[in-house]
């Protein structure tokens, strides 16, 4: 006799949130939804957040850090000099190396806009460090000079220069400032710390006030333009007003006209 095997239903698992949310009435159940997306968005807000504060950080790390580095390649008996800005009361210290150069001379030189010498190195070869300030605002000049002595036969081989410039906070040897201030490391970086804010502050303050020049500059340009073109206007008006009078009286001495 053949034997009936009952029905049997698949096996259901139901998991506790889900028998817990199923046991509860929808109103509530949207509720708790409306409650997670809120606690959703609001993690992803802080995280954004959190993001944005790191970015600005950064920008102004990188505002207020002044690192320049050249490598460039120089011929025998020629020049090579570079121009760049420093603030007032600017301090900027830099290193230097220099290929192997058999049978030249090379001197570093630094000017500012008016000619004078900050600081020169001479005869330099292999790697070494320089340092100026200025009291004002200044451009400055650093030249690379290589010279080859009369009656001296050298190859025609390029030197390799490198050269590092910092300013700003970058500039300052806290090494030596904490050994002579006998710092902790936690006074250093708090030193650094309000150097980089007192740096970031004195950028603004120069911003703004070359913003006020712009804007000055700006105003004075726009009233010049409108005089010259009140200007020229009264000029045209002067012309076309004699032009008029002119031909009149010119067609009356012809008698064309009375």
């Amino acid at each position: 006799a053949a034997t009936q095997i009952p029905n049997s239903k698949p096996e259901v698992i139901v998991s506790r949130q889900q028998w817990r949310r199923s046991s509860l009435p929808r109103s509530f159940i949207k509720l708790l939804t409306l409650k997670e997306a809120v606690v959703h968005h609001k993690r992803l807000f802080l995280s954004s957040y959190m993001e944005f504060l790191q970015l600005l950080a950064l920008l102004f790390a990188i505002l207020a850090i002044n690192v320049d580095a050249l490598r460039f390649h120089l011929h025998p008996n020629s020049r090579k000099c570079f121009k760049d800005e420093v603030h007032k009361e600017g301090f900027t210290a830099g290193e230097y190396e220099i290929s192997e150069a058999p049978g030249q001379k090379i001197d570093l030189i630094v000017t500012d806009s008016k000619g004078h010498v900050l600081t020169s190195r001479e005869n330099i070869n292999g790697k070494g460090k320089l340092s100026f300030s200025v009291d004002d605002y200044d451009i400055y000049e650093i030249c690379i000079v290589s010279k080859v002595p009369a009656g001296t036969r050298v190859e025609e081989k390029e030197i390799e220069v490198y050269l590092s410039l910092k300013r700003g906070i970058e500039a300052k040897q806290y090494d030596s400032l904490a050994e002579a201030s006998k710092l902790k490391p936690l006074e250093v970086e708090l030193r650094k710390l309000e150097d980089l804010s007192e740096t970031i502050v004195n950028d603004f303050t120069y911003m703004r006030q070359r913003e006020e020049e712009m804007r000055d500059t700006n105003e004075s340009t726009n009233s010049r333009v409108l005089y010259f073109s009140v200007f020229s206007m009264c000029c045209l008006l002067g012309l076309a007003t004699w032009q008029v009078l002119y031909l009149r009286r010119f067609f009356k001495a012809k008698k064309l006209i009375e």
